[in-house]
């Protein structure tokens, strides 16, 4: 006896839908406006989405590496305060370039893990929630001086399990743009 699952249906569902629009159109990715090709990123580059939309700047992946050149990456080892540090600098020269301030930011989402590294055992139990909330804690001593006082964003904090890179922090949000910088 075969069990159909909810899973099953939608699969069945989705290749059908695509069967009958055609698949290629689909999925495909639409070139940008006037039929030009979009250049992609170079070859091994991740994908950076960072756009300005009405009056908008939406800004994705912002870590503790952006914006320094690889000799001066930090390391999952180095303490978590300067993982910050250097992410919150990276942001607000991302903002920055955009015509943005960071009291102009709306809302944030912030990701942070624990390291992974051989050299550095992985908490389990309460010690990881207690790890966490260390983190979470030197985040917010740290976030709040980047900000005029009642000016900082909605933000969400969220704990997950890895972040690509060398980054034990990644940044993503929006910001009304101010003074949009001049078109080159």
């Amino acid at each position: 006896m075969k069990i159909n699952t909810r899973r099953r249906y939608f699969n069945k569902f989705a290749t059908m839908m695509a069967a009958v629009t055609g698949a290629p159109i689909l999925f495909a990715q639409q070139p940008p406006a006037g039929g030009a090709p979009s250049a992609g990123p170079a070859a091994g580059q991740p994908r950076r989405a960072n756009h300005t939309h009405n009056g908008i700047y939406y800004f994705s992946g912002t870590g503790s590496n952006d914006g320094y050149p690889r000799e001066d990456h930090v390391l999952v080892t180095d303490p978590f305060e300067k993982h910050v540090t250097r992410t919150m600098d990276a942001l607000k020269k991302s903002v920055e370039r955009a015509g943005c301030t960071m009291d102009s930011i709306l809302h944030l989402e912030v990701f942070i893990c624990l390291p992974h590294a051989d050299t550095i055992p992985m908490p389990t139990g309460k010690a990881r929630f207690d790890a966490h909330k260390a983190q979470y804690d030197a985040l917010n001593k740290i976030y709040g001086t980047y900000f005029s006082p009642g000016k900082a964003p909605s933000r969400a904090c969220m704990a997950v399990e890895w972040i690509p890179g060398d980054s034990l922090i990644e940044i993503v949000g929006s910001a009304q743009v101010v003074s949009p910088p001049p078109a080159g």
